[in-house]
């Protein structure tokens, strides 16, 4: 350090120390005062009954500071966790939009009063709205990093996404718990892999809420576990030396943007407060545990050492505490003041609200002239996704096996997989492995990635290879992929295509191969989930998917992939279905089948049998059953007043249950008998084609059903 000179009396700073100016440390001062004293605020308004929810940063204003100061707000990208107010501070956010948060106001850019505080999000900064699972931005913060390799990969994407830098960086933290999630892992995988400039940032605190390291992690040291990953910078510091952690962070990020890979900064730091003020930490941390981690307080820290080193007097640093102290308290009033959304707007946002895919723009279904020889789902399936990236430069295909060929130097001397049921054959070859690729066997790690790059403006159709293997992406579908818009209050979005084959009626598939468990996506807003029947609706109602604004849940039963009655000539590049338009395939005057799936085709055989038996059924194929047409059902159930719905899926608490229900609620004058339900039995699908028979509902079944319910 310098000679210190001697101004107004007493002896001034030296013009650095450790490479920081006399302002920068005050301005990395007043940024952690400012945090903690945020943290006070809303704990103050919580005890006032004037917040709902706290939850804070404190012991980890340091390293987050430093982070915010080596990264670009609006240039790089940022997935923040709910410690991270510091960082967001320092990126641009300020205390009164934070504030607006705690109180829940509409104002808010975070969420627009959607979410609970320190759930970070903001547009114009680049911070990716947030949520409470604990990990789920891992994945989603590889995908946006992923996002601009496939941009540098893929030239045409230069000029249709927007916001994009050679040199960015994304910057991802997490909590020490946090680091047992699998997805952690999954993330780290797949950014070591593809080299991408992600910064980790691992805060640890030493607790997940209650539970310490060394119960959450073997060896009580994450570092050393992860020392294995390639391509990984590692670095430790103790987050709470300002110091220490900005001198890290600028090695980790400018190895991220010279294009070596992603870095790890594993920071070690303390918890002053509980977890939040629902936990006590008193519970189970002892005092002198406590009273230890207070003496590396780093706001006490940092204030002793800018007075011991001459950079500021303690009458100085107080005049900066009442400064804030003013600030804080003038924005917390105009939060109060601030008003909370309007009870009418509460589904505003649960679906794009500029990209109808319900409307006429997107029926092009009338007078399409059909050409070429009639082809299977699985081929006018693959057309349509062929014809659609042409167009479509942002349209990126991934999955497992859905490659032609993952090593491309025996691209041309193998046939080529383009997936278990071939669906993807050949996009490979005329589209680039940039574009079309394997993923690793981990299905959140497809959804999750997809999610990041959707949200950089990219636009994934995505491959879950089963049904029956989805629910390791159920947590991103439901908390993340469904959720992104609305809980953002449409500050964010992410319109990913999942497509899925699904169902039994293969001879062998047995019990994880032939699940139908379509009601629990049914009931997920912000998701469209769509069921074809056959070839041609397939075609259309996937273009449809591909171009709205929305997640969708695409599902191709395997049982119709190659059936000769369901396919079809080829349509027109531009033909589409819309969502929510059901198809009547046979008329009827005396009973009415809702239907969808492969039991469209078993009510077809089964309504002809009823024929012979002088009963005349109408069919109505739902195609999409979120959301599904009403008017259809409702029509077509006023002209028979007798109706059988019928699925693949279980029937307790089937999608049935919500279509037979509404029929009884809405149209109970119309009827003439109870509504039926036809499904298959509560259980699952044995492998012996015997047992798979008496399991899933048959033409038999719905002929029955259909004689019970005329002679009602």
């Amino acid at each position: 350090m310098k000679a210190p000179a001697v101004v107004n009396g007493r002896e001034a700073a030296a013009d650095t120390f450790n490479g920081f100016t006399r302002d920068e440390l005050l301005q990395v001062y007043r940024r952690m005062l400012t945090s903690r004293k945020l943290d006070d605020k809303e704990i103050q308004l919580k005890h006032q009954s004037q917040v709902f929810f706290q939850i804070s940063g404190a012991g980890h204003e340091a390293i987050l500071v430093a982070a915010g100061m080596t990264l670009k707000p609006a240039y790089d990208w940022f997935y923040p966790y709910y410690r991270d107010r510091a960082l967001c501070l320092e990126l641009g956010m300020t205390p009164l939009e934070m504030l607006l948060q705690s109180v829940g106001a509409e104002a808010d850019p975070n969420s627009h009063g959607r979410q609970m505080p320190s759930h970070w999000g903001h547009k114009k900064l680049n911070i990716v709205s947030q949520s409470s699972p604990t990990g789920t931005q891992l994945l989603q913060a590889v995908g946006c990093a992923e996002a601009g390799y496939r941009i540098k990969l893929i030239p045409e994407l230069k000029k249709r996404v927007k916001n994009f830098h050679n040199d960015e960086v994304v910057y991802v933290s997490l909590g020490d718990g946090t680091s047992s999630e699998g997805e952690f892992w999954e993330a780290l995988n797949t950014a070591c892999n593809l080299k991408l400039p992600v910064v980790f940032l691992l805060e640890d605190n030493g607790y997940a809420i209650s539970v310490p390291v060394e119960v959450q992690t073997a060896g009580g040291d994450v570092s050393r576990l992860i020392s294995g990953f390639p391509n990984l910078y590692r670095q430790r510091c103790d987050g709470t030396d300002p110091i220490a952690s900005l001198q890290t962070m600028r090695r980790a990020v400018d190895n991220c943007r010279k294009g070596r890979g992603p870095s790890f900064v594993h920071a070690k730091v303390i918890r002053p407060y509980s977890h939040s003020l629902s936990d006590d930490e008193k519970l189970y941390r002892c005092e002198a545990e406590r009273v230890e981690d207070a003496e590396h307080d780093p706001l006490k820290r940092f204030g002793a050492l800018l007075v011991e080193e001459g950079v500021a007097s303690q009458d100085e640093l107080q005049q900066l505490k009442d400064e804030v102290d003013r600030e804080i308290n003038e924005a917390a009033d105009v939060a109060l003041a601030s008003p909370q959304p309007a009870p009418e707007t509460a589904t505003d946002f649960v679906y794009s609200p500029t990209v109808d895919p319900t409307s006429p723009e997107f029926d092009t279904e009338e007078k399409a002239e059909l050409s070429g020889n009639p082809g299977t789902m699985v081929d006018l399936i693959n057309r349509c996704l062929h014809t659609e990236m042409k167009r479509d430069p942002r349209i990126l295909i991934f999955g497992e096996d859905i490659a032609d060929c993952s090593r491309e130097e025996s691209l041309d001397l193998v046939k080529g997989k383009g997936g278990v049921f071939k669906v993807t054959a050949n996009l490979q070859r005329d589209f680039g492995s940039a574009r079309v690729f394997n993923s690793p066997l981990a299905e959140a790690n497809i959804v999750g990635r997809a999610i990041g790059m959707a949200t950089r403006g990219l636009k994934p159709v995505v491959e879950i290879q089963f049904f029956d293997y989805i629910w390791p992406a159920f947590h991103q579908i439901r908390n993340e992929l469904a959720l992104m818009r609305w809980r953002s209050g449409n500050e964010f979005s992410a319109p990913v295509v999942m497509r899925v084959p699904v169902g039994g009626y293969l001879k062998g598939g047995a019990i994880y191969h032939s699940q139908s468990g379509t009601s629990l996506f049914t009931q997920i807003p912000g998701l469209r989930v769509v069921y074809p029947s056959n070839a041609l609706d397939a075609n259309g109602l996937l273009r449809t998917s591909i171009r709205c604004d929305d997640p969708v849940l695409f599902l191709e039963h395997k049982h119709l992939y190659r059936q000769t009655y369901n396919k079809s000539a080829y349509p027109p590049d531009h033909f589409m279905i819309p969502f929510g338009k059901a198809k009547r395939v046979r008329e009827g005057t005396d009973l009415s089948i809702i239907t969808y799936g492969a039991l469209v085709q078993r009510s077809l055989v089964a309504a002809k049998q009823a024929e012979q038996q002088g009963i005349s059924v109408e069919v109505i194929d739902l195609r999409s059953l979120s959301p599904y047409d009403w008017n259809a059902i409702a029509e077509s159930v006023k002209k028979t007043s007798r109706a059988i719905v019928a699925h693949e899926d279980s029937l307790s608490f089937g999608y049935g249950a919500e279509i037979a229900a509404r029929i009884s609620d809405g149209l109970f004058e119309h009827l003439d008998a109870p509504v039926r339900r036809v499904g298959a039995l509560d259980t699952f699908v044995g492998y012996a084609p015997q047992l798979e028979d008496a399991i899933l509902p048959q033409v038999a079944d719905v002929l029955q059903a259909i004689g019970e319910l005329r002679a009602y």
